[in-house]
């Protein structure tokens, strides 16, 4: 660890975060458009990232981000996924059940939009998406979610890195606290 710490600043690591925090961003990485922006926000503060995918997928080489080959089951990344978030944690997935699996366990959860899910707005979210699947499998055309634009993009590195900011803040003053 002294190592890592030692050197973290010259790569542009922020090395008190890296410290702190067990902080991890978990990344149902299958469809999602916004990993690059992930991976940068991720180094540049100094969080783990977990990209999870059902087969292999190629990521960035560095020692903050590691690849997980969940397997080709069904829900394979998503239940990889829900079993090891929790409070403390960033999941970012579009899937909604997914996200309220998360949100039960006390991860933040952050769509690609920038849309965050949380325990009052997961309901909603799912009765839409159920509504939308219903819809769907009676022959309606409902169309998919539009490809995100730079403002998405914008909407969610401006909530990744508030949300990180929150939690590390969060922890840090729970550390100046002392055990309780």
């Amino acid at each position: 660890m002294a190592l890592l710490l030692a050197i973290a600043p010259a790569m542009g690591y922020h090395a008190a975060a890296m410290a702190q925090t067990t902080t991890r961003i978990y990344v149902d990485a299958d469809a999602c458009p916004v990993k690059d922006e992930i991976y940068r926000v991720a180094i540049r503060l100094g969080v783990p990232v977990s990209v999870v995918a059902g087969k292999f997928i190629r990521i960035p080489q560095d020692p903050l981000i590691e690849r997980v080959a969940a397997g080709d089951g069904m829900d394979a990344a998503d239940n990889w996924i829900a079993e090891r978030a929790g409070a403390g944690d960033i999941v970012v997935t579009a899937d909604i059940p997914l996200a309220s699996r998360c949100v039960k366990a006390g991860a933040e959860v952050i769509a690609p939009n920038g849309k965050a899910f949380t325990e009052q707005s997961i309901g909603m979210a799912l009765a839409v998406r159920n509504l939308m699947t219903d819809l769907r499998s009676s022959g309606e055309i409902t169309g998919g979610p539009k490809p995100p634009g730079p403002r998405d993009r914008s909407n969610f590195l401006s909530t990744l890195d508030q949300t990180i900011r929150r939690i590390l803040r969060r922890a840090a003053e729970q550390t100046a606290a002392g055990p309780r």
